[in-house]
């Protein structure tokens, strides 16, 4: 048996394992869930301060900051499935 193939087989082996991907706990999945999170909680903190000043109980500048977190969250939600878009579309256009 050659020494130099068996050292090959062995290094190969080696870079192989290293380069395998781990598993992760949490991820990307983790990630985007925390995002979705945060844009729910900062629409229903804005819907909230909306019903109290409606009410009374709250001043109009809490107003005019939870809507103005609200439409900043919107837009940046619609700018990310926009680019999401594009990019799937650009990935259809690409010859096969």
């Amino acid at each position: 048996m050659d020494v130099r193939a068996s050292f090959a087989a062995q290094t190969y082996a080696q870079a192989r394992s290293a380069a395998a991907p781990r598993p992760q706990s949490g991820g990307a999945d983790a990630g985007f869930a925390k995002v979705a999170a945060s844009f729910a909680d900062t629409l229903a903190q804005g819907e909230q301060t909306a019903k109290a000043a409606m009410t009374g109980g709250a001043d109009p500048l809490a107003l005019v900051q939870a809507l103005a977190a609200s439409e900043l969250a919107v837009e940046t939600a619609v700018t990310v499935r926009d680019k999401v878009v594009e990019a799937y579309q650009e990935i259809l256009r690409m010859p096969i």
